[in-house]
């Protein structure tokens, strides 16, 4: 029962699993721990494709591959070892302090220090700690809430390499001198990321600014060893895991493994612009920046150069004569259709990758973390929210199940009260009042104390709407999500292919147009609704078979789609 977004029929092949390759070294000893190792591997790939429901049938990453691609050069054993003993002291080291401040009574006094101590190690072990640390951030199933907040600075507060390395990959990746191609370039580094940094420079033959992204030297072997040591490290974890989150240890490093391969290769990231380029070519308010193929590779990627407002910065926005409701509601429509309509959304849409354009475009930047859902994720999403507003907590656990936050089989009946409390607490005065923050601080709290994993697709829809969200919050303290998503989640049910899809917009009433007292959500959309429901039930009859979306002024000051 496989299925593909519908966009992405082409990024579902392209990427091929690593030849195997012998290994030179190593002793017979080893030998057997390696094939016991890879024996191990298929059960939690196999588990990965069948919660995406995405059929890929090559891959970058596969634990068979790293192994193969870690042991095919000479020295790699010691190399193995060497590295294994810095990580296992660094990491016990902490782990012993933390220890020490459980036995001593003091364990939460100095959680701050701690939390800072803990980034600052991983910026110190290297790249792909650093990106371990960004995981974590966003992982509330594996680490307490304060640490998450200190981790989040790991998102922009990233040391860059030297420029003249920087320089040398872009000469000998386009296998020319900087000047024949780039008129300027700048000096120093516009931002510096975990895996790569950009630059700012111009086409000599074109005049056209451009962004240059360049992958750091030397970082693909220390991925690779690193990546082996962490499912090394993982399969003595599992029954620490199970206990945890449900699942192996090793499935949340395959889940890790392959975003982070996939980010190492700027070609897949070149792919992924053109396709969300494609997806929104004929939407007049997202802007996605062209990507020039012939200038990029596997180490440097080259693009339009973005030029607009940080979208935290209310008072430029409102400066450049940019209308804020209107790129909110642009915002908040983008984000719903790549999650509804593409099933491929961004990864990782925090300030520095969102802008806003002086003609009210939302622009988008950094697409080398990309997710896809399938349609029957993107349904039964639809059913927890359906299920949650109509405090159907039962299923509401069901879906949690079926979306792969809980191990099949699982008893749910201890997490059926706890999830009353959280939505109960959430809604508060009514779903109007709704927001993404609330529900999922208590959420976080809950997946810390029982047996829950948050998938690597839904941590990343998880971190989109919250930065959205909270983007949101600083250009309008006062912002209801609901109010800016109902017109798209309306028009987008009523008119996708999907049969199974469209049904849902019968049970979506319960969201828009009633609450418990009657009263309605947003009284003033109570009729539209109507219409929109009956035709979707094939009760507007030919009158109304062909509709149209106008944007209209409501009385309550804001633009919205109504049907007609």
């Amino acid at each position: 029962m496989w299925s593909t977004a519908p966009s992405r029929s082409s990024r579902s092949v392209r990427v091929m699993a690593e030849s195997a390759i012998t290994p030179q070294s190593g002793t017979a000893s080893w030998s057997r721990r390696i094939n016991a190792f890879a024996e191990k591997t298929n059960d939690a790939m196999e588990q990965l494709e069948l919660e995406r429901g995405v059929c890929i049938p090559f891959r970058k990453y596969t634990p068979e591959a790293v192994r193969n691609k870690v042991l095919e050069s000479r020295g790699a054993i010691l190399s193995l070892i060497g590295r294994g003993v810095e990580i296992v002291w660094n990491l016990g080291f902490y782990w012993s302090a933390l220890t020490y401040d459980c036995l001593v009574g003091r364990d939460e006094e100095v959680v701050p220090y701690r939390a800072r101590q803990l980034r600052n190690l991983l910026c110190d072990l290297g790249p792909s700690f650093i990106k371990v640390g960004q995981v974590l951030a966003n992982r509330p199933d594996i680490i307490r809430e304060d640490y998450m907040n200190e981790l989040c600075i790991l998102q922009d507060d990233v040391p860059p390499f030297p420029n003249q390395e920087a320089f040398d990959i872009i000469e000998e990746e386009l296998g020319q001198p900087l000047e024949k191609i780039f008129s300027r370039i700048t000096p120093q580094t516009i931002a510096a990321a975990s895996l790569g940094q950009v630059y700012r420079a111009t086409l000599r033959e074109t005049g056209e600014d451009v962004a240059i992204k360049v992958l750091r030297p030397g970082i693909e072997p220390i991925i690779y060893r690193d990546l082996f040591l962490f499912r090394t490290l993982a399969s003595f974890l599992n029954g620490i895991s199970l206990r945890k989150l449900g699942c192996n240890a090793e499935l949340i490093v395959d889940e890790f493994g392959e975003k982070l391969l996939e980010e190492l290769d700027y070609t897949l990231e070149a792919r992924n612009i053109e396709d969300f380029f494609e997806n929104f070519k004929d939407d007049p308010t997202v802007k996605i920046p062209q990507v020039y193929t012939q200038l990029s590779g596997s180490r440097v990627l080259v693009m339009e150069w973005i030029d607009g407002i940080r979208c935290t910065d209310p008072q430029a926005i409102k400066e450049a004569g940019i209308d804020v409701n209107g790129f909110l509601t642009v915002g908040v429509s983008a984000a719903l259709r790549q999650l509804l309509e593409f099933g491929l959304f961004h990864g990782d849409p925090h300030p520095g990758n969102i802008f806003a354009m002086r003609d009210g475009r939302i622009a988008y930047v950094d697409f080398g973390n990309v997710a896809v859902l399938s349609q029957l994720n993107k349904q039964i999403l639809i059913d927890a929210v359906v299920h949650a507003v109509n405090e159907d907590y039962v299923e509401m656990a069901n879906d949690f199940t079926r979306l792969g936050f809980l191990a099949s089989g699982t008893d749910v009946s201890p997490i059926i009260p706890a999830l009353e409390a959280i939505w109960q607490n959430s809604v508060g005065k009514g779903l109007a009042d709704f927001n993404f923050r609330s529900v999922t601080g208590k959420f976080n709290q809950l997946v810390y104390q029982y047996p829950i994993r948050i998938p690597e697709r839904f941590s990343l829809v998880i971190r989109s709407l919250l930065t959205q969200e909270g983007i949101c919050f600083t250009l309008q303290p006062d912002f209801k999500f609901l109010e800016v998503a109902y017109p798209y989640v309306a028009k987008r049910l009523l008119t996708d292919p999907n049969p199974a899809l469209r049904e849902r917009l019968i049970q979506w009433r319960s969201v828009f147009a009633t609450e418990k007292d009657g009263a309605g959500v947003f009284a003033e959309d109570a009729e539209e609704f109507k219409l929109v429901e009956a035709y979707a039930i094939g009760e507007a009859g030919e009158e109304h078979a062909g509709f149209e979306a106008a944007v209209v002024h409501s009385g309550v000051g804001r633009e919205r789609e109504v049907w007609r």
